[in-house]
């Protein structure tokens, strides 16, 4: 999946909550219906069956109550996506990344042999249902995951995020069997597109013995990470984006260039764990001389304010406004259509995952802000995660279009807007801001109803309130932008019947 995602250290947002949040982005030419599911405790089967690569891997006894985002049509697997599970743990997976030929032809894919039946690896059909619902910290995910890696392999290169409400991390593969994870400071934040990003790794502080036990240990990889590295028959061990990834004309085209509007936009300082770490001065895009094809983009920075969660929406719905790379830049003439821009068509949904550690009580600790199709045109529609079951509205999506679900709306405003940005755009942007407006008012409400009830039916209401509230709203955006489109077709007529 061609996706970007944003991590958000617990003292780099507004209200100390952690914050991970991803775009899974389909192929070209794909539009990948989604919904949203919670699985019930003990409700995983006993062994995993995976669609694309055969694999069958057992599962622990006991699973935890979890939250995912599975594919409408499950032909090809169940690519559960994103979620947050009982523990208040949140997921993402996966970040598609790039590894480059030195690591594949020493540790190549584990892929599906249709020919002797011999099964393959994991990856992302697979990665949130084998861990989110067995894990009780973010800590435990990495190494969960690493496991798994370890054991049976993955097929495709992926980078994963885990959140608590005190930890980030970020796992990146390397190859068929490896892995390096790494622990976001918290007041860092991480902008990724689909490229291994990793670019500082203490390999000598990344023993997993005492993972768990080590409050200050942030560098996790495979056993054997240091005996793999001397394979690859390389000297400095200093940048593993160097060391494993790529940096490709493609990448500069379609990759880096993300990085580098994402961070402008939040006019980030380098962090001191980055490759730049010597570099104090502001990044400003234009005045510094990082540029949107440089191979040293940080792999994480400091935000010169404290993210909201319209922050990282903006992020992840931003088209190079602002800059003469914008699709929608009214001077043509001067218009530079180089790079893939964060907010792109084709996005089947966008989930910001956020743990908030300010609240006491565990029901409540957890949103998971959604949206659907592409994020220039979308809305988010938060909901609290610790339930049995979500609103049809966004639960029980049909294959089919039907304006009754938030996919279908929202992918239907979004064509209708895009053909006609500059009259379409500013009912879009009312729109957003009343319904995250609206949404948030409803959480502070039901936050507050539920510790004085502590009564579990009232996070149910609160979901459904809120269902309700952006269902009403999209109705009248929906008609709205339809409208605007009416009135601009090409075969319109001024003259009247009389």
């Amino acid at each position: 999946m061609a996706c970007t995602t944003v991590l958000v250290g617990k003292n780099a947002s507004y209200d100390g909550s952690t914050m991970i949040a991803r775009n899974d982005d389909n192929p070209t030419g794909t539009f990948s219906v989604k919904k949203v599911q919670i699985c019930e405790r003990n409700k995983m089967s006993k062994v995993y069956k995976s669609k694309i690569s055969h694999v069958e891997i057992p599962l622990p006894d006991n699973s935890y109550r979890f939250s995912y985002t599975p594919s409408v049509k499950g032909d090809s697997g169940i690519w559960g996506a994103s979620g947050i599970n009982e523990y208040n743990v949140s997921m993402t997976a996966t970040e598609t990344i790039t590894a480059n030929y030195l690591v594949l032809a020493t540790d190549p894919y584990v892929i599906y042999d249709k020919k002797t039946n011999t099964a393959g690896g994991i990856g992302e059909e697979d990665i949130l249902m084998l861990v989110l619902p067995y894990i009780k910290n973010a800590r435990e995910g990495v190494l969960r995951l690493g496991k798994l890696l370890e054991n049976y392999g993955t097929y495709e290169p992926n980078g994963i995020a885990f959140a608590d409400e005190n930890e980030v991390w970020y796992l990146e593969t390397i190859g068929g069997h490896h892995y390096i994870a790494r622990r976001l400071k918290d007041d860092e934040i991480a902008i990724l597109p689909n490229q291994l990003s990793i670019d500082y790794f203490d390999f000598d502080k990344a023993s997993i013995d005492d993972a768990l036990t080590n409050k200050d240990k942030e560098f996790i990889a495979s056993n054997d990470i240091l005996n793999f590295i001397k394979m690859l028959h390389i000297r400095d061990i200093k940048n593993p984006k160097i060391m494993f990834g790529t940096h490709s004309d493609s990448d500069h085209e379609y990759n880096t260039a993300r990085a580098w509007i994402g961070y402008r936009c939040l006019n980030c300082k380098f962090s001191t764990t980055s490759s730049r770490s010597n570099q104090t001065a502001i990044y400003d895009g234009e005045n510094a001389n990082i540029k949107p094809t440089s191979d040293d983009i940080p792999f994480s920075m400091i935000p010169s304010h404290k993210l909201t969660i319209e922050d990282v929406k903006y992020i992840l719905s931003n088209h190079y406004q602002g800059t003469i790379y914008d699709p929608y830049y009214k001077y043509k003439e001067e218009q530079r259509l180089l790079f893939r821009p964060i907010g792109i068509s084709r996005t089947a949904f966008m989930s910001v995952l956020q743990i908030r550690g300010y609240i006491q009580n565990d029901k409540i600790k957890s949103i998971n802000w959604l949206s659907f199709s592409c994020n220039v045109f979308n809305t988010l529609l938060p909901f609290y995660t610790n339930v049995d079951s979500l609103p049809k509205y966004i639960s029980n999506t049909s294959e089919k279009v039907d304006t009754n679900y938030f996919y279908w709306q929202s992918r239907i405003i979004s064509a209708l807007v895009d053909a006609h940005f500059n009259t379409g755009i500013m009912i879009i942007e009312r729109y957003q801001n009343k319904t995250l407006a609206s949404s948030l008012y409803l959480i502070n409400k039901y936050d507050k109803l539920y510790i004085k009830t502590n009564d579990d039916n009232v996070i149910k209401e609160a979901n459904d309130k809120i269902s309700d509230m952006v269902h009403a709203e999209t109705d009248s955006c929906l008609d709205k932008v339809l409208y605007n489109a009416s009135m601009h077709m090409k075969n319109g007529f001024s003259r009247n019947d009389n």
